[in-house]
């Protein structure tokens, strides 16, 4: 089965439209559905390392989450999936455990996938600015006790374009509001 999974992880080669072709050329005969139940089973035997991939990942003091769009395959065409990553990597930080990332796919970018990954996750979350990790209706559980590790250079560059320099208080009262706010605090 390892050329079936690498040609359709690594390489993007479907199942059914390229690899059940491929063999039929070599005069093997491999089903779609044979195929697809292989790779199946294969995922399935797979799921304890990835639980433990899981486990490591959000035990982390920090993470950093994106997504990106990847091809999905549906019935006669192809979708707009998303791919969730996950990544700890405290070496900057003089931490000792090693780096991993965990990936999640979706067919759709919706705020409750971050919400189902980061359900018991308890530390600080460096997202990208997709406003699904951080809802601005009343916040899921998971949201009390993870903290949003935001970058203030956004914040900056916004204030700079409208007008406030460097080194003006309004800049400093800025930043020190968006943090505030990300943090949960209230500033008068």
């Amino acid at each position: 089965m390892e050329p079936v999974l690498i040609a359709k992880m690594a390489e993007g080669l479907s199942v059914g439209n390229g690899q059940s072709e491929r063999y039929a050329r070599e005069g093997v005969e491999l089903s779609l559905s044979t195929l697809a139940d292989q790779v199946g089973a294969c995922a399935a035997a797979l799921r304890p390392l990835h639980a433990l991939i899981q486990a490591h990942v959000l035990a982390a003091e920090r993470l950093h989450g994106d997504d990106t769009t990847v091809p999905i395959l549906a019935k006669g065409q192809t979708e707009t999936g998303r791919v969730w990553v996950y990544v700890r990597d405290d070496r900057p930080f003089g931490g000792k455990d090693p780096p991993a990332a965990l990936f999640h796919a979706s067919r759709d970018r919706t705020r409750e996938h971050p919400e189902q990954h980061l359900a018991n996750y308890a530390g600080i979350l460096q997202p990208d600015a997709f406003d699904g990790y951080n809802r601005r209706q009343a916040p899921p559980r998971w949201c009390l006790c993870v903290h949003p590790g935001r970058c203030c250079s956004k914040t900056r560059l916004l204030c700079m374009r409208l007008g406030a320099g460097p080194s003006s208080g309004t800049l400093v009262i800025a930043i020190a509001r968006r943090v505030a706010l990300i943090s949960g605090e209230h500033l008068a």
